[in-house]
């Protein structure tokens, strides 16, 4: 029986795309592997965001060469955003001779039909340049657990200057709304109790279609969908939030009131030079509204220091962000040129010792901000989405709030994976909530 092993760097699309490559290699009859040893076939599902994974991929694709020159039959593939950048596939080919399959974002329904090429004893590498049309009613191989993810809209059409998932992802496509609607409802029907709608720019969902519905009309429609607890989605952009989302999602019982909004960068003047499309004021009035109509919101962000031409003046407007909005947590990056991008071609790149002393004190900010946000919670009951037994303590099990907090709490009879319980905080910190469960929530 032959095996099969992928490999995911990136976000959750990358994720959720090598959940669709596992369910069309188990309809060709190939079972997963544990290990890249015990396999067949290997697969490499990239990022191309940030330089590191990149550099990931081409250190342990070249480390097979070995375990393919003993196994001639094992079949090594790459795909994903990485291959989609221009001449990549070229570049793998010079420099991964050994690999067989290549394949990029845009033509991930291609793969059975590649690998009969392969199978034959041919390579194959085909990378599309257009994005084509949604293939719909792929197999889907999802991860066990509580919560599954669902694409809402692909590509993406704001060509942010230092971002290249424009190129790698293709423009905006937006699935059809029976589409989404069906999908979810077999998800709730599967045992699924929470589904994650993903796009990377899902309040853009709905533009390029006929029927004027948008994705608070989405949000409304998924509401309530049977068996489904709690609606999440990731990401969505602070330009085109509009005040029918805000209050769709207000009077919404099953989406959660977790607001993703990424910065970026507090300073106007690097916002334009990112090419974000709104001001620090647009933003700050942005959460002032949703807080005024969720209260009990959490709102997280991205950030990035370092943006070519930033200065201390720029960064210190950014740490009033910071400060003023009070965000429950961020990612935090620094800036990393990625070729192809406007910004990777600005002049006035910051020096990395500046960067590196910048991301420092960002991280102090936010980290006391989060620390005093989360101190509050201390006696307080929330609601808890059982995930099953915490990664770091067998003794324990681990769930999230509706507002995104880790939580975990000591075993309970009465928290059965995919249940939902009312927990106590016991001991509030930075990142893990530790608490003890008080009763079953109701649904």
């Amino acid at each position: 029986m032959r095996k099969y092993f992928i490999q995911t760097f990136g976000c959750q699309m990358n994720e959720h795309d090598s959940e669709i490559i596992a369910g069309m290699l188990e309809g060709r009859g190939y079972v997963a592997a544990s290990a890249p040893e015990e396999a067949d076939l290997i697969i490499f599902n990239t990022c191309c965001v940030r330089e590191n994974p990149e550099r990931k991929v081409y250190g342990r694709v070249g480390d097979l060469k070995r375990l393919k020159r003993a196994r001639p039959d094992l079949i090594i593939g790459i795909s994903g955003c990485m291959v989609q950048q221009e001449g990549e596939a070229r570049r793998i080919e010079q420099k991964l001779p050994h690999v067989d399959l290549v394949f990029g974002t845009m033509n991930l329904h291609r793969l059975p039909e590649l690998l009969d090429r392969v199978e034959a004893g041919q390579k194959a590498v085909e990378v599309w340049d257009d994005e084509g049309g949604i293939v719909e009613h792929l197999p889907v191989r999802r991860a066990e657990g509580v919560s599954a993810w669902a694409t809402i809209i692909h590509g993406c059409n704001n060509f942010c200057s230092y971002c290249i998932v424009p190129y790698v992802r293709g423009r905006e496509r937006s699935r059809r709304f029976e589409e989404i609607v069906e999908e979810v409802r077999g998800l709730g029907e599967a045992g699924f109790r929470e589904v994650v709608l993903l796009g990377q720019n899902v309040n853009s969902y709905g533009h390029d279609l006929e029927d004027g519905r948008d994705f608070a009309d989405l949000l409304q429609a998924l509401d309530g969908t049977p068996g489904m607890y709690r609606i999440r989605y990731t990401t969505s952009h602070p330009r085109g939030f509009s005040q029918k989302l805000i209050d769709t999602i207000a009077a919404s019982r099953t989406v959660c009131e977790h607001f993703h909004l990424p910065l970026q960068a507090g300073s106007d003047r690097v916002l334009r030079r990112m090419n974000r499309g709104y001001t620090q004021s647009e933003y700050l009035d942005l959460v002032r509204r949703i807080r005024g109509a969720v209260p009990d919101s959490s709102v997280t962000t991205d950030l990035i220091v370092g943006f070519p031409g930033e200065t201390e003046e720029d960064f210190l407007e950014t740490l009033k962000v910071v400060r003023e909005v009070r965000f429950d947590s961020a990612f935090t990056f620094v800036f990393s040129p990625r070729r192809g991008t406007a910004a990777a071609r600005m002049k006035d790149q910051v020096p990395d010792d500046v960067k590196s002393h910048r991301i420092q004190r960002l991280i102090d900010v936010q980290e006391a901000i989060t620390v005093e946000i989360n101190s509050s919670l201390a006696g307080n009951v929330v609601e808890v989405l059982v995930e099953g037994e915490s990664k770091t303590n067998p003794a324990m099990l681990a769930g999230r709030t509706r507002t995104n907090k880790l939580v975990v709490f000591p075993r309970d009879d009465r928290a059965a994976t995919g249940r939902l319980v009312n927990v106590r905080i016991t001991k509030p910190q930075a990142w893990t909530q530790i608490g003890e469960v008080v009763e079953v929530a109701g649904v």
